[in-house]
């Protein structure tokens, strides 16, 4: 009898294992379906974004920042640079950055000298500013903070929020060459030497702005290929993108984005869904080189090889296949140090010719 009991015991198993199994294999099979399909997706997704896209000869606003810190550090006559870029290149969209350690010495004690003469030059030539200003902002390191501030989190960000209302409230009126306010400059990208991305402080500084003055738009940026866009674009009214084909990654040295214009188009409608955003633009396109290190203290024909008249044109060309109607090129400093103190003045005629192409 035991062993009958036995016999019945091990048949009961060997009938229970091919159900398991049977089991196994429908959860694997599903599985497989579910990340095929995923790869199915991600491969038509990326095989859309690389489609080509026709070329695109209706103009659009051109537009470049100005860092008169950076003409600075590269050894330029900044007020020289500045008045050659209105009136050589006649440039009339300009994106203008404060740079809070240049214009807060100390606490309380203000000085827009330069800025003043910025923007007056700007309206005599009647062209249109954007104001950039926050604790971040456009060139490395990224971030601006006075030293007087020191280690002191509640004090940076009191002493931000008040430079901000002194800034507001100075521009506000009277400077129709202003037309719009930049809150922080990719306050989402965790990129720079700069504190931890702190959303509640964003919120506070537009805010900020929002109460002081309603009648100008608000914009804030972000990296246009890392991230999602939403988080600044569901905060501003306006919102601009970066646009760099060409880096250096620390893993992969360097290499070009695998993307196409329509991948830009995906994240316009990505952020039209989820962040109700309409408006967007390229507040930053490559047009200066990405090397390892300070960009002129590299060799001219690495420099020239990273970025150069003819790369410049068809970065150009990509931004305006993207349908964005505003583009604003990165580099105009670098174009006039080629110029004046290398003696090639190649960049600087290719901008000069983009901007006579695109005249509204």
């Amino acid at each position: 009898m035991k062993i009958k009991k036995k016999i019945k015991s091990n048949r009961t198993n060997l009938t229970d294992k091919p159900a398991k199994f049977q089991g196994l294999k429908k959860f694997l099979k599903l599985l497989g379906l579910f990340l095929g399909s995923i790869l199915l997706v991600i491969l038509l997704f990326f095989g859309w974004i690389n489609l080509p896209v026709k070329e695109v000869s209706t103009p659009v606003k051109i537009g470049t920042t100005f860092s008169l810190r950076y003409a600075q550090d590269i050894g330029l006559d900044w007020r020289q640079a500045y008045v050659a870029m209105l009136d050589d290149l006649k440039i009339r969209y300009i994106r203008l950055p404060v740079y809070w350690d240049k214009v807060e010495l100390s606490e309380g004690q203000y000085d827009f000298t330069d800025l003043d003469w910025q923007l007056e030059q700007a309206k005599q030539r009647e062209a249109q500013v954007i104001l950039a200003f926050g604790q971040k902002t456009p060139r490395w390191p990224e971030c601006f903070i006075p030293q007087w501030i020191g280690n002191d989190d509640i004090k940076r960000k009191e002493r931000l929020l008040a430079l901000e209302k002194v800034i507001v409230e100075r521009y506000k009126n009277n400077h129709p060459e202003i037309i719009r306010w930049q809150v922080e400059n990719e306050p989402f990208l965790d990129f720079g030497v700069c504190p931890p991305i702190d959303p509640a402080l964003v919120d506070s500084e537009v805010a900020l702005v929002r109460s002081l003055d309603s009648t100008k738009p608000i914009m804030l940026t972000d990296g246009g290929e890392a991230t999602l866009w939403i988080a600044a674009a569901k905060r501003a009214d306006i919102f601009g993108s970066t646009m760099y084909r060409e880096v250096i990654s620390p893993r992969f040295g360097y290499w070009k984005y695998p993307i196409g214009p329509n991948f830009f188009k995906a994240k316009r409608l990505l952020i039209k869904l989820f962040a109700h955003q309409n408006n967007a633009i390229v507040i930053e396109l490559q047009g200066e080189p990405w090397v390892r290190g300070w960009t002129t203290s590299a060799p001219m024909e690495i420099q020239l090889a990273s970025m150069n008249a003819e790369k410049l044109a068809d970065n150009v060309a990509f931004a305006k296949k993207t349908e964005m109607k505003e583009v604003y090129i990165w580099g105009v400093e670098w174009w006039y140090w080629l110029k004046t103190q290398q003696h090639n003045p190649t960049l600087w005629d290719q901008a000069k010719k983009i901007v006579q192409e695109n005249q509204l």
